[in-house]
Parts: structure tokens; C-alpha cells; sequence
């Protein structure tokens, strides 16, 4: 499969104070969220001067990508903020682009992480009408071996910044974004959760830990629905009720350090372990180290070079379905699918 380009495809996120409501308006559409609410979460971005690390980090890791795909241009598009991929899509076709590889901002399956991008491209294509280039998203990459590096080498910074007398002592926590157990049931079945924990284990034994917990975190939503469990804040009370003197936090849900890792792990967790007397560190994500640049790469020449899949074995794999092209599904049964 040939490719004439590349679009690196992600959430979007507000870049100055008077984005965020809007921002959080497009995000929330049809949601039926009160004002109110979205209100308290605007205090998150305006904590950090009204802005998203989530574009910056993104255009860091698109220069990274230019370097070791000299050979491609390579795109920036966004669901719900400039640059949004409809408009990101339709300069694709003006420039004359074919057929381009879709490098998504989430390693996993479901709907949101996953089927959502799949029509986030059937809708920009869509919206461009004649002469939109064909759009092939990439594979799931929860188990690639860099991504799993990267968490790994995270995981042992982070334990080398803690003091001496604690690193042996504390206690590794993994979190990802929590989602409806109803959804998680739905799409996969329980794909989402699935993958995080075998993608968990795997970063665990990579790291050296035989023993870890893993959680969940930044729920929304009316609390009489379910949400996977249990939420990182509820686990650190358990922490602190064992006398766990410190925590190591690594955020494996997210491939950047944007507003649910900053404020809610680095602000409000922190602050919570603080007052615990536990010493909490944090794992970096891969962010726009070249390594995930390269295993983007690699996701692209599986399809152009047929160059054999890199996926770390490990005990009990899940599945990690294949890569869609123009909004179609993956796999049947994937995220949903029929």
C-alpha cells in the first residue's frame, strides 16, 4: 500500500482563555452537560493560563515525524479544535494528496479511543466531498514494543527521583481514563479495559515490578452510572490506610501529558498525597519522544513494506485489531462493530 502523506489525527485542545469555553461547548455537544459543569472543568485550563499542552505536544512530535519521514508531509488535524481535521483534510486534497496514513493519539480500542477517530475520518472525508484522498488509519498499538519501552523507562526515572530511603518501598500505580462499564461492555466486548490491563502488565514486567495496582481516573457523568473502578483518588485513601509512604503514578492511558495528567494526576492527586503524607512521582508519557515517532513509522511500513508487525508476546494477549480505511471498521466485532 502507497502512501503520499501522513495525518497525525488527535482530541484538540484550547491554545488561549477565551478557547476553552468553546472548546468544551464542541467537545460536550449533544451530552446534555449543565453550564455549571462545564465551568468547573474551564477552571482546569485556566489554571494552566487557558491552554491544552495536547497541540504543543502534538506539533513537537509532527517535527519529530518529518525527520524520520522525509520522504512524506505530514499533517496536523484535530475532533474539536483548529486545526480541525475537516479543514486539515481538504487542504490534503488541494495539495494533491492520494492517499495518506492516519496516525491516531490513542493506542487503544472502544469507541473513544478508537471507532470515534474512524468517523472523525469518514466525516472529514465526507465534508471535503470530491477528490478527498483516501485516509487508512493504523493498527492498535497498546503493545508495541516502544510504546511499552517508553512507559517502562518512564516508570524507572520517575522511582530515581524519588529519595533514596523510598524507591524501594513505593508502590507502582497505573491509571488510565475511565469510561461508562456499560460502554466498555458494549464495544469489544470490554476491549478498552482489557488492553489497558495487558498493556500494564507488560510495562510492569518491563519495569522490573512483580506487584502493582492498576486504576482508573477522571470519571464525568451522573454518578448512578457505573464507571470502571476503582478511581485513582479512592485508591490513594487505601494507599494511605496501609501505611504506603510512596507512589509511583504511571498515567499508561495517555500518550501525552495533557489536562487529565497535569491537573488531575499532578495537581489534584498530588495535592491529596501530599496531605496523605505519601510522596507521589509521576511517569512521563511518551509526549514527542522520537521513539513513538518511530513507532508511528513502523505502523506505516507494516502497510507500505509489508514489514512484519512489532508486538511485545505476553501472557493471555487480547486482541489489537487491524488498520480501517475511509471510516470503515477495522475487524468485525471491533469498538462495536457489526
Amino acid at each position: 500500500m502507497e502512501f503520499d502523506a501522513v495525518l497525525l489525527l488527535s482530541f484538540g485542545g484550547p491554545e488561549a482563555p477565551e478557547q476553552v469555553m468553546p472548546f468544551l461547548e464542541n467537545v460536550t455537544r449533544g451530552r446534555g452537560i449543565p453550564t455549571e459543569r462545564l465551568a468547573e472543568v474551564a477552571e482546569h485550563y485556566l489554571h494552566f493560563g487557558g491552554a491544552s499542552p495536547i497541540n504543543g505536544i502534538n506539533r513537537a512530535l509532527i517535527e519529530q515525524l518529518r525527520l524520520q519521514l522525509p520522504d512524506l508531509p505530514v499533517y496536523f488535524g484535530n475532533r474539536n479544535w483548529d486545526p480541525y481535521v475537516e479543514d486539515t483534510v481538504a487542504a490534503m486534497r488541494d495539495n494533491g494528496v492520494r492517499r495518506a496514513a492516519v496516525f491516531t493519539t490513542s493506542a487503544w480500542g472502544g469507541y473513544s479511543s478508537c471507532k470515534q477517530y474512524v468517523e472523525d475520518i469518514a466525516r472529514a472525508r465526507a465534508a471535503v466531498g470530491a477528490g478527498a484522498p483516501d485516509l487508512v488509519k493504523l493498527r492498535h498499538y497498546f503493545d508495541h514494543p516502544l510504546l511499552i519501552e517508553m512507559f517502562a523507562d518512564g516508570i524507572a526515572a520517575a522511582a530515581q527521583s524519588l529519595p533514596e530511603d523510598l524507591r524501594s518501598e513505593a508502590r507502582l500505580v497505573f491509571t488510565a481514563h475511565s469510561i461508562p462499564i456499560a460502554a466498555d461492555e458494549r464495544h469489544g466486548p470490554r476491549l478498552y479495559s482489557r488492553q489497558v490491563a495487558y498493556a500494564t502488565r507488560l510495562v510492569a514486567e518491563a519495569a522490573g515490578y512483580t506487584e502493582y495496582d492498576q486504576v482508573w481516573q477522571s470519571r464525568s457523568g451522573p454518578p448512578q452510572i457505573p464507571w470502571l473502578e476503582p478511581d485513582v483518588a479512592d485508591h490513594l485513601n487505601v494507599l494511605a490506610e496501609q501505611g504506603t509512604h510512596a507512589v509511583i503514578v504511571c498515567p499508561i492511558g495517555f500518550v501525552a501529558d495533557h489536562i487529565e495528567v497535569v491537573w488531575d494526576l499532578d495537581t489534584e492527586v498530588k495535592q491529596q498525597a501530599e496531605e496523605a503524607g505519601i510522596t507521589m512521582v509521576r511517569a512521563t508519557t511518551p509526549n514527542a519522544d522520537p521513539r513513538y515517532a518511530r513507532l508511528a513509522v513502523s505502523l506505516i511500513d507494516e502497510l507500505r513494506n509489508g514489514t512484519p508487525a512489532q508486538r511485545v508476546p505476553g501472557r493471555d494477549p487480547v486482541p489489537g485489531y487491524g488498520f480501517s480505511v475511509n471510516g470503515a471498521p477495522c475487524s468485525p466485532g471491533c469498538c462495536g462493530t457489526d
